[in-house]
């Protein structure tokens, strides 16, 4: 576990396998001091386009990818009544972009394409730095 400074916000980046996941709870966090952090993040899985995107990078690089479950969120995505987690997407769909840590050093990490994608959306600063 390393962490980065975006913006003199740290941010935790692990390793899984040979690939870098980035902290999106520690990005949320500093767009809104840290009070909000899991409603941002689940905001932005409520997203069509966001749905649309985890979908087409996981059928890029998951080759268990469930695309059939990975369908019926891209037809409820954007509806009111649509809420989803990034654990249930990872229970659902079997995706591998998300990565949900429990306890002490947790949080929700995505893969960093993932995660930039994360960071353009909620700050335009997140991208660009």
């Amino acid at each position: 576990m390393t962490q980065i400074n975006v913006q003199n916000t740290k941010i935790t980046v692990i390793n899984l396998g040979d690939k870098d996941y980035i902290s999106i709870t520690d990005m949320a966090g500093a767009k809104d001091n840290g009070s909000r952090a899991a409603d941002i993040i689940k905001n932005w899985m409520r997203n069509r386009y966001t749905i649309e995107f985890l979908g087409t990078w996981e059928t890029i690089h998951n080759p268990n990818f469930k695309v059939v479950e990975f369908d019926h969120f891209k037809m409820q995505a954007g509806l009111p009544n649509f809420v989803l987690s990034c654990g249930e997407w990872i229970d659902k769909t079997n995706a591998i972009g998300i990565v949900v840590k429990r306890g002490k050093y947790g949080g929700t990490f995505a893969h960093k394409d993932i995660a930039f994608e994360f960071g353009s959306a909620i700050s335009v600063p997140f991208k660009l730095y």
